[in-house]
């Protein structure tokens, strides 16, 4: 057991350097942008599944929450919101980078992905051409605030430390966690049994996916860095992975039966996708 903790131990300090430049620089956009994203997302209109599919991409902090919140406020489609929670990988992009993973499969991956959060959004608003409301706008300040978020509220420096503080804390404990079960159960049995198993694999790793916050997404690309599950339930995960933002819906947004609706037609987008990677041997 020592052994595991200190290899995990010292599997996460290698990466703290990265991971700290990697936030710093996403810091520092996210602050020159400010509240441009969040308002050409409320006014693009028909074009919302585009815009909202190509800007989820950036790791912007809350934006699924912001999502979340216009859609309540009838101020996007459903097909934009879809778009939206569907593009956003929280922090895939971040571990990636700091792994050293290859920079033209981190762009596949993310052109995969905003490839079906597109044709998924504009597929979405295409059946149910829902009409626009501007009439009850509301502000996302303070919901980012409740989430917990306080990315415009302190320096670009100590934003990023928090970050870098946080996802350490996460790729630690959840490397530990795969170490002792590898030694317990074995890699075959996770990666073959579990998630090697057409649609199988992609629905198990949508549930994952499914967990409102960030530690979903560390899970999954902490996964396919080690090679437990294959490209598809990772596609799988990461497109059912929101952030926040599905929890954020459901406080939000009172409808609830429509809220499950949501979800549901996300998992199925997020299954198909993966599924569809698995069966046409899509590698990134």
């Amino acid at each position: 057991m020592i052994d595991l903790l200190l290899d995990s131990l010292l599997d996460t300090l290698k990466l703290i350097p990265f991971l700290f430049l990697t936030y710093l620089f996403m810091e520092y956009i996210e602050h020159k942008t400010n509240n441009k994203i969040e308002n050409a997302i409320e006014k693009c209109g028909k074009a919302g599944p585009l815009l909202g599919g190509v800007l989820g991409i950036i790791p912007q902090c809350g934006f699924s929450s912001v999502a979340a919140n216009f859609y309540a406020g009838k101020l996007i489609t459903l097909g934009t919101l879809i778009a939206i929670f569907a593009s956003t990988s929280d922090e895939m992009l971040p571990i990636l980078i700091a792994s050293s993973f290859p920079a033209g499969s981190i762009a596949r991956i993310l052109l995969f992905k905003v490839g079906v959060a597109v044709a998924a959004g504009f597929a979405i608003d295409l059946i149910l051409r829902r009409k626009l409301s501007h009439e009850h706008e509301q502000d996302i300040h303070p919901l980012c605030e409740k989430q917990h978020c306080n990315c415009h509220g302190s320096g670009i420096f100590s934003s990023a430390v928090r970050h870098t503080l946080n996802i350490s804390i996460f790729i630690f404990v959840i490397s530990l966690i795969f170490s002792v079960l590898i030694n317990l159960i074995g890699t075959h049995f996770i990666s073959e049994t579990l998630f090697g198993t057409p649609v199988i694999g992609e629905i198990a790793a949508a549930a994952i996916g499914m967990i409102p916050n960030c530690a979903s997404s560390v899970v999954i690309t902490q996964m396919y860095l080690d090679s437990l599950i294959t490209p598809g339930p990772m596609i799988a995960g990461l497109i059912m992975n929101s952030g926040v933002g599905l929890a954020v819906l459901f406080k939000m947004n009172p409808n609830m039966k429509e809220n499950f609706k949501i979800l549901g037609a996300l998992f199925v987008v997020s299954v198909a996708a993966g599924f569809a990677v698995t069966l046409f041997g899509i590698t990134f």
